[in-house]
């Protein structure tokens, strides 16, 4: 049957096959071996308390990792996300130790988020500097802004409502943040998959000179997705801040690590132009089953980042290794092809 008189929903669920017969079809199994250990090793891993508590401990990153996602496909990288949480959450707390209503503190919050990606965004598309040279002055930049707004204090006893936002939940037994995750997730599988300026996304991070010679508005495409990227990094920082009930300067510290892995490792490709947020929800659920997995087994949080740094290491190198295989068996098969056709 021809592709335009597919059935409603075949082009999807083709689609949805075609992955799982490839990278992510290799994430659903070892996410499937790590459930199945972890359930092994304790009864509770199961339970409904678990699998909230699993995604509630690292929802923040897992939010800012939708967006990395778009980053990373634009063949870009932004450094940066875990600073602006801290210094989106710094602020709100700087300006709630000076009297500031908390609502007015929170609207601070997000526009230190949209400034600070607008500045990113500025001189990686238009004056066409290096994004990981930029990101990593502004990872410097903003966290030492937060560590100058709070220095050492720790500020907290937030209003009541706030603190309940991050620590009670809202609906059923989801919290606000794992709702926004949810509703974000399906919002950024609709851009990125099936919409126009999701195809952009992937045309420039291929390549953007092809790309403006075709007409696509690559310096606005990126303005946005650095600027959507300080701003859910800055909502990211403010719902972290309200599950904590209080800010410190390093707040979010090094969160950059595991946000960063979990898109690699969903088989977006470090050099751009090829991913999907199907596979990165894979390497999201892996990520966080194998951290709930090692702290059930006791394991510390050195050893734990140090497992999350070899996965991003294996990310990177596994796709290049699976992709020299395929270039090896192709010259064997058309050199066969050659022997026997002579």
């Amino acid at each position: 049957m021809p592709r335009s008189q597919a059935p409603p929903g075949r082009g999807i669920l083709s689609g949805i096959w075609e992955r799982l017969k490839c990278w992510e079809g290799l994430l659903l199994v070892l996410l499937i071996v790590i459930v199945v250990v972890n359930a092994n090793q304790t009864p509770a891993y199961l339970s409904i308390g678990n699998q909230i508590n699993l995604f509630q401990l690292s929802i923040e990153k897992i939010i800012v990792a939708l967006v990395m996602t778009f980053i990373i496909i634009n063949a870009e990288i932004d450094l940066s996300v875990a600073s602006m949480m801290g210094l989106s959450a710094c602020v709100l707390a700087w300006l709630f130790g000076r009297g500031v209503p908390i609502p007015i503190c929170l609207l601070a919050g997000l526009l230190i988020g949209v400034l600070g990606g607008l500045f990113n965004g500025f001189w990686i598309a238009f004056v066409e500097l290096s994004s990981l040279v930029v990101t990593l002055a502004t990872l410097i930049m903003y966290r030492g802004l937060a560590r100058v707004l709070l220095e050492d204090r720790s500020i907290g006893n937030f209003s009541e409502w706030f603190d309940a936002l991050g620590q009670k939940a809202l609906i059923g037994p989801f919290p606000l943040a794992m709702l926004l995750f949810f509703v974000l997730l399906v919002l950024a599988i609709v851009i990125l998959q099936y919409s126009a300026f999701g195809r952009y996304v992937f045309v420039i991070g291929n390549n953007k000179d092809v790309a403006r010679y075709s007409g696509v508005r690559v310096r606005r495409v990126k303005m946005l997705l650095f600027t959507a990227s300080g701003t859910i990094a800055a909502l990211a920082g403010l719902l972290f801040a309200a599950r904590l009930g209080a800010v410190r300067g390093d707040l979010a510290n090094g969160f950059e690590l595991d946000i960063i892995t979990m898109v690699l490792l969903g088989g977006v490709s470090i050099s751009g132009g090829s991913g999907s947020l199907y596979g990165v929800l894979l390497s999201i659920l892996i990520v966080l089953n194998l951290r709930n997995g090692m702290s059930l087994a006791n394991i510390t949080g050195h050893v734990q980042t140090g497992v999350i740094g070899i996965l991003l290491i294996l990310s990177v190198l596994a796709p290049n290794l699976a992709e020299q295989a395929r270039t090896i068996l192709d010259r064997r098969r058309m050199s066969q092809a050659q022997d026997t056709a002579a």
